[in-house]
């Protein structure tokens, strides 16, 4: 945009560029000005594309602008100025400039000339320029600007302006439009050049053709006598010449002049609103000039010629305004019109007011205003002229003439101007007076409306004579035509409402303004209350009323004070007064809404009806009328209205007791009965009002004459009187319960009641009563008595008389179909009556078994065939609500009373469509039946009175009739829908109570009817809500849409689309059923297969399919349960679809539940059963699902030895100990038989052949006879089927054993068959004793021939380890003692897991021989996995020391010590660490076991040890050696020679330890010598030791001393031989130290002892010990 400035002012002219003079500097802010006009532009065209308001960037870049131009104001406007010259800009840009320079203009103030003069140029220019739409709107700021600079630069702006205004020559209009401004905004700067400008102006009007030009010069001329006028009042404020009024008027006259003459009479009707909108300040100018105001009364005819001749004109341009003007001013002025004008106008007005006109020239509502408005300025100037023309006018006699000069009177009266002098209204009397006889409606609504516009205008006493008598005859003559008018007279009775309307107008206008009333109107106003049967004129009546009463009121105020008395106006019979407004109120929105009309005026008449109530009254009415001002007659309720009419009766009446006010109101309320028809709102409520008040009367004689009265007239032939009287007896019996009866009794006995005659022809001839008719009415009328009747005295009558009454006049009648219903409804009403007794609690009603009875026989008599009347319907009512009576009925009696009305009703067939009113009877029978079901329900509501309830209606639902079923369905539904909202989750269902509900509905969703189908899927939906609130389940919207379009889907014809959506429906249900229910659900709908026809058993067995699955997964502890019921139902199923459908139902159990179908179907009873048969077969006959079977039976076999945990739900139950492992080895064995060798079982042989090895050792143990013999045993008597044989029960193991050599066969390993037939492995895995030899056995042979099975076979010996089951553990640790010694766990890397489960077991004391095994399996792994020993050494050593810390256990210890020989040999002395020092030290004490076993085992572990013995360990090993000296020496002598043996090696591999070479040089190969040759041993031994160590010999005789008395044989005699040895090479020191008493005892007790070898070494021993003992005393010189 700079760049396009830049070259377009390289083309402007050099005295352009001298004349903006811009400098250096300013090239800068005219840049900044572009740039920002730019933004200004760019946010325009997006704000436009957008559709919304300005960019706030727009708007700031106006702002930065606009600030710029505070600090250099004449250069941003230079600059903006300059833009504004730049060519093919857009307007929207230089109306965003114009805007720019009028904010900095006036902001600024005064600014310098040459920038002013400038801009003047440059804004005149684009002013005058206007080319379109868009530069009208330029133009029009462009003067908006050069408005604004002549705020400050008047005078710069002016000669612009007046340059371009020229005399005789047509300006551009924003010139004018530009001046009208200036005028506006500098009223006294303009001043000197308004004379100039207006005679300018007027030079310019013949040249104005277009109508766009003069619009704006009258808009100019508008404003210019606007601003006149301003100046005018504000001379002193002027400092300019001072111009008169008359100046301006005589150079304003000639322009009024042409406008009225020309302008006014163009056709242009925007030329017209100019011109009449110009004219209007003009003349008042004009007309305030003597001179000027003639002539402009002149052109009065003018303006009438074109009002008349253009009286179609809008309301905005019509020249009455302008004639209107010029009347008002000649009333302000004083100058009348000239007289002979006067007629013309008069005329011409009235004939536009009074004429039908076509259609185009009707005027409306404005113009009519304006032309009452010149007949009221007429008013005041000409009044008797005027009233003149109007009585002339009224002499002519047509109505259309007569009521438009009545409007005009009523208008001239209604003017409410000071200058409307009386004589003027006494005139228009006269004229109105003078038409008071025609009949005509249009006339007498145009005086009516006179003669209240003279009262509301303040004349009130003009009208007190002739004005309120004509008011009165006008509505006693409307109101009669009204009340008597005729059917083809529709036209005359619209228009006589009409005059009724707007004489209750008159009159409560004329009763709100006119004071001091006549006493006459206000009798007659009353007087018209009480007697008119129009009641549509009651409301405003009772307003005026009202306004009259207050009046009166007010005008007596003075003379109560001064007297004292109470306010109070003369009414006749207020009791009389207060009945009928009383019973008119009950209907209180008829007449206009008469109700609160009524209220006020009780409320004004308060004092003088009844001073007691006027409180009451003062406090309730505004109560009453605020209920009816917020409700309409479409919102209120007639009950609740008339509840509160009664209410206020109430409260009047408790101010009156002790009084007869209320027994006179009662005799006006009962006079008032003939007054009213019947039916009819008003009379139904004067009844009621009526038993009311006579129940709040004190004088029970009169009381009761009034009720006998009433019930003498009453004609009991009409219902409408007959319920009426009812409700009246009924009302009264609330404060007169014993007159009431007593007049019923006494009612009973005039009339001379007896079984034969029942006839009251003295009093009612003209209707004589029938017997039955009096007897049904007092029937109900007791029982509305007991209605109303106070509890206390309703309990102490209610058995007697009243409902002694009721079964009285039943029993005593024919019991036709009336006295029936009369009968029973007077039943419902006493126990209503009794039920809404608070405290009732123990109030049994006596007569409920008698009434019970009686409704019963009359419920059974009804035919079953057809429905006849509301009998029936009535009988269930009463009966309903008997039920919530004390005493309760029984489970049985309700039960009963069920069943009688179901059979009653069920077995209705339904009416058809030609009787409205036996289908309205048949819809309300079966409602009655409903809630009697609900009652009775109500008793027992909880899932047991459910379940009953279904119960009886199970039978109807399961019906062939289809309106049964429809008709049991829907009873269903209705009430499982009150059970859901009554109980809800307050009482749960029973478990599986859920699952029969939905299990008995859900095949009626598949039912020949659709709307039996439609009702059975409702109840699902309801069954489904009570289950989702019980437990707490939310349904998302999916499956309510899906459920939805199921309904939908269910009404089709198309059987298969019914099927699909039942279906679907069991499907979308089914997740909301937990396993309990489903199995329910199950059971019941295999109950009904088989109840109904075929399409039903097809829906059932499809539900059964869709739980099975979509459920079956979750469905595994109640396989059983559903088996059972399907197995049990499956023979007697004779459709083959339905048959097949239940077989693939449980080959789907099967499919998810394998095991647990195989465990229910092996715990069937008789399991091998007939009817089993076919799901057997067709399990076989699918060979990968008899595989899979197979599987599971394998598995069932195998979860015995898996872990055990605590059973969490029956599933576990089920699948840990619930199967008889016999019959399914049995099944097993079949499953084996009927495959082909063919088959490929390899895959299953290891986990097969383990599986039965288990079983085979759990086998072993003691356990009861199979539970499958006992039951067949049971059931049988004759000899037990080969599978289930007497030799394979009592010998469990051979099934077992048979199965494992069967599948050998079939997996072809004669191989292997051949060697355990050979080692007689079956033999010793028969046997008990030698199990675990034969598993042994086994084990090895397999991981011989059976190289492909090792590792899946060592995955399952781990399992087995694992078990819980101590069999399974002990045998699979049979087979790991094997694997352990095979590579295979090592190379599979299955060596941990084994190693920690064998530690496991070797902990564990439960069993020896797991014990045992373990170890002996620790001890293989030198075997097969040597170099693993280093590894686990420490676990090793600890268990192994384990075996030998525990208890003395003799093959624990000798597998522990064995399992430390072997692994030793892989270990070193550094391996071993602190356990050396404990295996060393344990081993000796088993050193001296009595078990020979252990013995030996004890010295070749020391033996192991010494011989792995380094540096590290040689001195303590060297002590252990020492201590272990003495047993070794004498185990040598052991009684086993292996023992023996093996001590005599382990003695001489440690006697290195003495470090004594010539000991161990004379050991030589001592594990070989002899006695004699050990002897020598022990001699040298005990020389050496002599001399190098005799305290250590010393110890060793003292040790030695102590096996004297070992329990075995040859450990005493060597004990006595060694001790002998060492004695002898004892030091004298030494000997001088032993208790030679005590070593000489104990020998001596050794010549007691049994063996002679023992005796003989004793005294051998004696004998040395005598001799050492002769030498040590010798050697001390002892005696």
């Amino acid at each position: 945009m700079a760049e396009a400035a830049a070259d377009v002012n390289g083309d402007v002219s050099e005295e352009a560029e001298d004349a903006e003079g811009l400098a250096l500097d300013d090239s800068g802010i005219y840049q900044q000005v572009t740039n920002l006009l730019d933004i200004m532009d760019s946010e325009s065209a997006k704000t436009d594309m957008a559709g919304a308001g300005l960019d706030m960037r727009k708007t700031l870049a106006s702002v930065i602008i606009t600030e710029k131009a505070t600090a250099e104001p004449s250069t941003v406007i230079r600059a903006l100025t300059r833009c504004l010259q730049v060519p093919e800009i857009s307007t929207q840009r230089k109306i965003n400039i114009y805007n720019i320079l009028q904010e900095i203009i006036q902001q600024e103030g005064e600014l310098e000339e040459p920038c002013v003069q400038r801009l003047v140029t440059v804004a005149s220019k684009e002013m005058r320029e206007i080319s379109e739409v868009e530069g009208y709107t330029k133009a029009e700021v462009a003067s908006d600007t050069l408005v604004a600079l002549s705020r400050n630069h008047f005078s710069l702006v002016m000669y612009e302006l007046q340059h371009h205004l020229k005399p005789l020559h047509l300006t551009d209009e924003f010139v004018v439009v530009t001046l009208a401004k200036l005028a506006n905004g500098n009223v006294f700067e303009f001043m000197p050049y308004m004379g100039i400008t207006l005679a300018t102006i007027f030079t310019m009007l013949r040249l104005a053709n277009e109508a766009k030009m003069r619009q704006v010069i009258c808009s100019a001329m508008e404003t210019f006598c606007e601003t006149v006028q301003f100046y005018l009042r504000h001379l002193e404020d002027s400092v300019y010449p001072v111009m008169t009024e008359e100046q301006f008027a005589l150079k304003l006259f000639p322009m009024y002049r042409y406008f009225v003459t020309v302008w006014l009479r163009q056709h242009n009707p925007e030329v017209k609103m100019g011109v009449v909108k110009s004219l209007k300040p003009m003349l008042s100018l004009l007309l305030p000039n003597d001179e000027l105001r003639e002539q402009v009364y002149d052109y009065i005819p003018l303006l009438l010629a074109e009002y008349q001749g253009k009286g179609h004109l809008q309301p905005f341009v019509h020249p009455l305004q302008v004639l209107r003007q010029i009347l008002e001013v000649s009333v302000v002025t004083n100058t009348p019109i000239p007289q002979m004008q006067l007629n013309p106008i008069f005329t011409e007005l009235h004939v536009q007011v009074c004429t039908k006109a076509p259609a185009q020239h009707q005027y409306s509502s404005q113009n009519l205003m304006e032309i009452v408005h010149c007949f009221i300025a007429l008013a005041r100037s000409y009044p008797k002229e005027l009233m003149k023309f109007f009585f002339s006018q009224m002499e002519v006699g047509k109505e259309a003439i007569r009521v438009g000069t009545l409007s005009l009177i009523r208008a001239v009266v209604s003017a409410e101007d000071p200058k409307m002098s009386l004589r003027t209204i006494y005139l228009a009397i006269r004229v109105v007076k003078n038409s008071l006889s025609d009949a005509r409606s249009k006339v007498r609504m145009a005086i009516l409306r006179i003669i209240g516009q003279l009262a509301l205008s303040g004349y009130q006493d003009r009208i007190k004579g002739w004005g309120l008598k004509y008011v009165s005859v006008q509505l006693t003559l409307s109101t009669y035509k009204l009340t008597n008018h005729r059917d083809n007279f529709y036209q005359r009775d619209l228009e006589e409402k009409m005059v009724h309307k707007v004489t209750m107008d008159t009159v409560k206008i004329i009763t709100s303004s006119v004071s001091g009333m006549t006493n006459e109107f206000w009798v007659r106003l009353l007087c018209y209350i009480m007697e008119t049967d129009y009641t549509e004129a009651l409301t405003p009546i009772c307003i005026s009323l009202t306004n009259l009463a207050e009046r009166q009121l007010h005008s007596k105020d003075a003379e109560a004070s001064m007297s004292g008395k109470c306010k109070h106006v003369d009414l006749p019979a207020p009791q009389k007064l207060l009945a009928r407004l009383l019973v008119l109120m009950s209907s209180p929105y008829k007449g206009e809404g008469r109700g609160v009309a009524m209220l006020q005026l009780l409320r004004t008449l308060s004092h003088s009806i009844a001073p007691t109530m006027a409180n009451v009254w003062e406090q309730e009415i505004p109560l009453l009328i605020r209920y009816l001002e917020e409700h309409t007659e479409f919102t209120w309720n007639q009950k609740a209205w008339e509840d509160k009419l009664i209410q206020f009766l109430r409260l009047s009446l408790k101010t009156t007791r002790g009084t007869s006010w209320s027994l006179r109101l009662s005799k006006e309320l009962n006079n008032q009965i003939g007054s009213f028809d019947s039916p009819s709102l008003e009379k139904g409520f004067l009844y009621r009002a009526l038993g009311f008040t006579l129940a709040m009367g004190l004088e029970a004689d009169k009381v009761e004459l009034l009720l006998l009265e009433l019930l003498y007239k009453t004609d009991y032939s009409n219902d409408f009187d007959r319920e009426g009287v009812v409700l009246c007896f009924g009302l009264c019996a609330r404060g007169q319960a014993r007159t009431v009866l007593n007049v019923l009794q006494d009612f009973e006995d005039r009339i001379q009641e007896s079984e034969q005659s029942w006839q009251i022809s003295a009093w009612r001839k003209d209707h004589p009563w029938r017997r039955e008719t009096v007897k049904s009415a007092l029937m109900v009328m007791y029982g509305c008595v007991s209605s109303y009747c106070h509890p206390q005295m309703l309990l102490s009558h209610v058995d007697t008389p009243i409902t002694a009454k009721i079964i009285h006049h039943y029993s005593s009648s024919c019991q036709d179909i009336s006295l029936k219903m009369a009968f029973m409804k007077s039943v419902v009403q006493v126990t209503r009556a009794i039920r809404s007794i608070r405290d009732q609690e123990d109030f049994h009603f006596a007569q409920k078994p008698t009434l019970t009875r009686l409704v019963m026989a009359i419920l059974k008599m009804e035919p079953t065939d057809h429905l006849a009347s509301p009998v029936r319907t009535m009988a269930m009512d009463a009966l309903s609500h008997l039920s919530k009576l004390r005493p309760f009925y029984s489970i049985e009696e309700s039960n009963e009373l069920m069943d009688i009305s179901l059979h009653s009703v069920i077995s209705l067939q339904p009416p058809g469509e030609d009787s409205e009113s036996i289908r309205t009877l048949y819809a309300n029978t079966l409602r009655s039946l409903e809630q009697l079901m609900e009652s009775l329900m109500q008793r027992q509501l909880d899932p047991r009175g459910l379940q009953e309830m279904v119960h009886l209606l199970e039978k109807w639902i399961l019906s062939e009739k289809e309106w049964e079923r429809e008709k049991a369905t829907n009873l269903h539904l209705h009430l499982m829908q009150i059970y859901v909202q009554s109980v809800g989750v307050c009482i749960p269902l029973k478990l599986g109570q859920f699952g029969t509900l939905v299990g008995l509905i859900a095949p009626c969703t598949c039912d020949t009817h659709q709307r039996t189908r439609v009702a059975s899927t409702n109840i699902l939906s309801s069954l489904l809500d009570l289950h989702a609130s019980q437990t707490c389940s939310l349904w998302d919207a999916a499956k309510e849409k899906e459920l939805d379009k199921c309904k939908e889907d269910i009404q089709d014809t198309d059987a298969d689309k019914v099927f699909g959506a039942s279906s679907r429906i069991a499907k979308v249900v089914c997740m909301e059923f937990n396993c309990d229910e489903v199995v329910s659900l199950i059971q019941k709908l295999c109950e009904n297969i088989g109840a109904m026809d075929l399409p039903h058993d097809k829906a059932a067995v499809t539900w059964i399919g869709s739980f099975l699955q979509m459920r079956a997964r979750e469905l595994e502890d109640k396989v059983a349960e559903i088996l059972g019921a399907i197995l049990v139902h499956l023979p007697v199923v004779d459709h083959p679809e339905v048959r097949r459908l239940l077989i693939e139902g449980i080959l789907l159990l099967a499919h998810y539940h394998q095991e647990t179908v195989l465990t229910s179907l092996l715990r069937q009873p008789l399991p091998m059963e007939s009817h089993l048969t076919e799901v057997w077969l067709t399990v076989a006959q699918n060979v990968p699902f008899a595989r899979t079977m197979l599987h599971g039976l394998m598995g069932r076999l195998q979860s015995r030895f898996t872990p055990r945990v605590n059973a969490t739900s029956k599933a576990d139950i089920w699948r840990l100990a619930a199967v008889d492992p016999l019959m399914t080895l049995c099944t097993i064995h079949l499953l084996l038989e009927k495959l082909d060798r063919e088959e490929k079982l390899r895959d299953l042989f290891p986990d097969l052949l383990y599986t039965l090895l288990l079983q085979l050792s759990s086998s072993h143990r003691p356990e009861a006879a199979s539970p499958v013999l006992k039951t067949w045993r049971l059931v049988h008597t004759g000899t037990l089927p080969e599978e289930i044989n007497l030799e394979r029960c009592l010998r469990a193991g051979g099934i077992t054993i048979k199965s494992m050599q069967l599948l050998l066969k079939r997996i072809n390993k004669e191989r292997l068959l051949h060697a355990l037939e050979e080692q007689s492995v079956w033999a010793l895995l028969e046997d008990s004793l030698t199990f675990l030899e034969g598993v042994g056995l086994l084990a090895r042979l397999c991981m011989q021939n059976m190289e492909s099975y090792r590792l899946r076979l060592s995955e399952l010996v781990l399992r087995g380890m694992a078990s819980e089951v101590l069999s399974c553990r002990v045998s699979s640790t049979a087979v790991c003692v094997e694997f352990m010694s095979h590579p295979i766990l090592h190379q599979q890397k299955l060596l941990r897991p084994a190693v920690m489960l064998l530690e496991k077991g070797a902990e564990q004391e439960e069993d020896e021989a797991l014990r045992v095994l373990s170890l002996r399996a620790l001890g293989n792994m030198a075997l097969g996995a040597p170099k693993k020993v280093k590894q686990y050494r420490k676990l090793l050593l600890e268990q192994c020391l384990g075996s030998l810390r525990g208890p003395a256990n003799s093959s624990v210890t000798v597998e522990g010590m064995d399992t430390l020989t072997k692994i030793l040999a892989e270990l070193r002395e550094g391996d071993m660490g602190s356990s050396f020092e404990a295996v060393s030290e344990l081993c000796r004490v088993f050193f001296d076991n009595e078990s020979e076993l252990l013995r030996l085992k004890a010295f070749v572990l020391f033996g192991k040890l010494a011989k792995m013995v380094g540096i590290s360990k040689k001195h303590f090993f060297k002590g252990e050696v020492k201590r272990a000296w003495v047993p070794l020496l004498l185990h040598c002598q052991d009684p086993c020679s292996s023992t023996a043996h093996a001590c005599r090696a382990t003695m001489f591999q440690c006697v290195h330890f003495w470090g004594w070479r010539s000991l161990e040089s004379s050991a030589g190969q001592g594990h070989t010598r002899t006695d004699e040759e050990m002897t020598v041993f022990q001699t040298s031994m005990c020389c050496i030791l002599t001399q190098k160590k005799p305290a250590v010999l010393y110890g060793f005789f003292l040790e030695t001393m102590s096996y004297v008395k070992n329990d075995l044989l040859r450990i005493r005699i060597a004990a006595c031989n060694l001790a002998g040895i060492i004695v002898k090479q004892l030091s004298v020191h030494y000997l001088k130290k032993l208790d030679w008493p005590a070593l000489r005892n104990s020998l001596q007790e050794l010549q007691l002892d049994s063996d002679p070898g023992v005796r003989k070494a004793a005294l051998e021993t004696l004998k040395v010990l005598d001799s050492c003992s002769q030498q040590w005393q010798l050697a001390l010189g002892l005696p």
